[in-house]
């Protein structure tokens, strides 16, 4: 389910094939491809609008756009054998099948960010429309997490989706996993207990999911979404501070000091013990230049000169 740069993390299963994880080696191969000539999605010249990394948790739902293909869906749906099958059953399977192909491409999928509709996806190639279909589920699940990695466009004409006017995003990867699979998936310190550390992964995982307009677009959510994706240390960190009665008192994320061609961010994870309110806080470092953010610094004690100083 997820995957890390330097530890044994899963990765996030692309394309919905399976449920199970996948090998890290087929993680580590992902590259950046080149950028289009043009938006697939904007009927004008890429540059005519600045395309911006995405790295977002959220959901895919598929929804017709018109009524002709609503009408033509239903169509496909008399033509199948549903008898005893959910309303998301058949609609994944009508969709999956190599005959309705067409009707994947004439479908609008949007992607929503805590219940809010943020993004509408388009795929960069054809052969991407699989890891959409991919991402839905015969039985959808409030635990139900899609990563999405991208350049986000400009926003969709009304005609597009039905009336919604939100950015395009051109993906270049999609992730789809069950939170309690991502929870269980992480590797766990020999020290802590089973029991104390799915808590605790539960914890920072749903902060991080929580972050106020967390949409995936800036250097500082994308540094924290891949971190929530890629990096075990840091549950393993609450873990172990939750172990010596700290809490998790607040998440930072904010340019290094040390940026200069490159951009950096700063993570900072601070907790605070329960009894003497002293704060320990521990910093990883992350670059975000281009599309696919990576490790940069491992998870460590942070000191905060400025406040030692005064």
């Amino acid at each position: 389910m997820i995957q890390s740069d330097s530890s044994g993390m899963l990765p996030a299963e692309p394309g919905g094939e399976s449920r199970g994880p996948i090998h890290p080696s087929q993680a580590d191969v992902i590259e950046a491809p080149p950028q289009p000539a043009s938006c697939p999605t904007c009927g004008g010249a890429a540059g005519s609008v600045p395309m911006v990394p995405v790295y977002a948790l959220g959901r895919i739902e598929a929804r017709c756009p018109t009524l002709s293909v609503e009408k033509e869906l239903a169509q496909a749906a008399g033509r199948a054998d549903t008898a005893g099958k959910t309303d998301p059953q058949v609609f994944g399977e009508l969709l999956s099948r190599p005959e309705n192909r067409y009707l994947v491409r004439q479908m609008c999928w949007v992607f929503t960010i805590q219940g809010l509709e943020t993004y509408i996806l388009q795929p960069r190639v054809s052969g991407d429309f699989e890891l959409l279909v991919g991402a839905l589920r015969p039985a959808p699940g409030p635990g139900d997490i899609d990563v999405v990695v991208g350049m986000r466009g400009p926003f969709a004409p009304p005609e597009m989706c039905n009336g919604l006017v939100v950015p395009i995003v051109v993906f270049d990867q999609i992730y789809s996993f069950d939170r309690d699979a991502l929870i269980k998936a992480i590797p766990r310190p020999r020290e802590v207990t089973a029991a104390a550390f799915g808590p605790a992964a539960a914890q920072v995982f749903d902060r991080i999911m929580q972050m106020t307009d967390n949409a995936g677009a800036t250097d500082e959510h994308r540094a924290l979404n891949y971190l929530a994706m890629r990096y075990p240390a840091i549950y393993a960190g609450a873990a172990e501070a939750f172990a010596r009665d700290f809490s998790l008192s607040g998440i930072e994320v904010r340019p290094s000091p040390l940026s200069g061609t490159r951009r950096l961010m700063d993570c900072i994870f601070s907790y605070t013990n329960r009894n003497t309110d002293f704060t320990e806080k521990f910093l990883v470092r992350v670059d975000t230049t281009e599309q696919f953010p990576f490790l940069v610094t491992k998870l460590s004690p942070y000191y905060d000169l400025s406040l030692a100083n005064r």
